[in-house]
């Protein structure tokens, strides 16, 4: 019955197995662990869209034209018109390391709306557009 080089008294439910896994549970492992990062960017990606589209966009549709950040705030009168409220807020110290001097930098939120319920909340610091924000007034 034995063919083979075992002796005898060895019965086949007694020989040890290979400590190796199999092949089948290493590709398991490895679905395993491919879903739980998938899971993870997913989960990644859509908590950072919702916090971008929450707190900023940087561009506006004034009629057929575009106001970004970065634009002056001539700039997005010349394309929006005068704003529903204009407000400064106040200043804000910056500090510019290539002359080793600050200046006091004017701070200014504009408001234009309502847009089908919709106010644009436009934040300025030194007369450039820094932030664009849409909310609903309650």
């Amino acid at each position: 019955m034995c063919t083979s080089s075992m002796p005898a008294w060895v019965r086949p439910s007694q020989m040890v197995k290979s400590s190796a896994p199999s092949t089948s549970t290493v590709n398991e492992a490895l679905a395993r662990t491919r879903i739980k990062l998938l899971i993870n960017l997913t989960l990644a990606a859509m908590a950072g869209s919702v916090a971008a589209s929450s707190y900023a966009t940087s561009t506006l549709r004034c009629g057929n034209q575009l106001v970004s950040t970065g634009d002056r705030a001539f700039e997005v009168q010349q394309k929006c018109g005068e704003p529903i409220s204009q407000e400064v807020l106040g200043t804000q110290e910056t500090f510019n390391s290539n002359y080793r001097r600050s200046e006091a930098v004017r701070i200014e939120e504009w408001i234009y709306g309502p847009d089908n319920g919709m106010y644009q909340y436009l934040r300025f610091e030194g007369g450039r557009l820094v932030r664009i924000e849409s909310k609903r007034r309650t």
